[in-house]
């Protein structure tokens, strides 16, 4: 509805005695720039449900169309970068956008083209989740993608790698939690302001996380949950910070609220029997609020 239209419509109501107030406040908003899933568990669907958990509009590019489920990804169709970019300068050209995230990038093109957006200033705070290398070790680019994605994660203010994408950003491996700490360090230097190495299960019964701001380190950690439905945590986290971030909180308060989200959709979501792989998270988890 336009700005006429939604006028005339607040007249009519004030005229007929229809005291129900102006509606809700207007949300912040956010982007996501990634990829789908059909599964509806990780990409741009999680992402979509985590800024809606967070009370944010969430606004999209897709760069890729997956046909995928709980088990894997069988098939994959990359967009051009230019019907990306359009779809991002459709976005920012209409809409308010406090906070932008990337997900799945699919090519090397893809990786480039942000890069280059992001140096010359031409997307909003920015959160990079490097979308390289599965958790299973599975590569889910086309492409040596590495040095674009140092490149774009010098203009990131939030970088959230898990330990297989940042020991790929990094050239080397990541086996304790002091070398995820290094790592968290190495990666600032690359001028990502805030960087959060994701350790997966190198905590032991903990879901361990290091988070670097340049300068101090910071540890994260939660008990593991005892469940398979671990399906797009990466992808919640990232949007769960960047949802934070458009919401005003600042980058250390975003990531430590991301973390608890997580936990707590995970948690929720751990008897949930949906499909016969690894299971979504439950993204609006009971006894919830969002971060403010």
């Amino acid at each position: 509805m336009s700005a006429g239209r939604a006028s005339e419509s607040a007249d009519r109501n004030a005229e007929s005695g229809d005291d129900r107030g102006p509606g809700r406040a207007t949300p912040p908003v956010a982007l996501t720039i990634a990829g789908t899933d059909s599964g509806g568990g990780a990409g741009i669907a999680a992402d979509l449900k985590t800024f809606a958990a967070h009370q944010v509009f969430g606004t999209l590019a897709v760069t890729a169309v997956t046909a995928q489920d709980t088990r894997k990804v069988h098939g994959v169709l990359a967009l051009e970068p230019h019907l990306v970019e359009m779809q991002i300068d459709a976005v920012l050209g209409d809409f308010d956008v406090a906070a932008a995230k990337t997900g799945m990038l699919a090519t090397l093109a893809n990786v480039e083209a942000l890069a280059a957006r992001a140096s010359v200033g031409r997307l909003p705070p920015l959160v990079v989740d490097p979308v390289m290398v599965a958790s299973s070790g599975s590569a889910l680019i086309e492409g040596d993608a590495v040095g674009a994605y140092r490149r774009l994660l010098s203009h990131a203010l939030v970088a959230t790698p898990n330990l297989a994408e940042a020991e790929a950003l990094l050239g080397r491996q990541i086996r304790s939690i002091p070398a995820m700490a290094e790592a968290a360090r190495e990666l600032c230097d690359l001028g990502v302001a805030f960087a959060v190495v994701k350790g997966g299960h190198l905590g032991g019964g903990h879901a361990t996380d290091v988070v670097c701001d340049g300068t101090s380190v910071t540890t994260l950690t939660a008990p593991m949950v005892p469940t398979e439905n671990v399906h797009g945590t990466g992808c919640t986290l990232s949007a769960a910070v960047c949802a934070c971030i458009a919401r005003g909180l600042a980058p250390l308060d975003a990531i430590a609220h991301a973390k608890q989200y997580v936990s707590a959709a995970i948690a929720s979501a751990r008897a949930w029997r949906l499909g016969s792989g690894h299971g979504p998270l439950d993204h609006f988890p009971e006894a919830w609020s969002p971060c403010s």
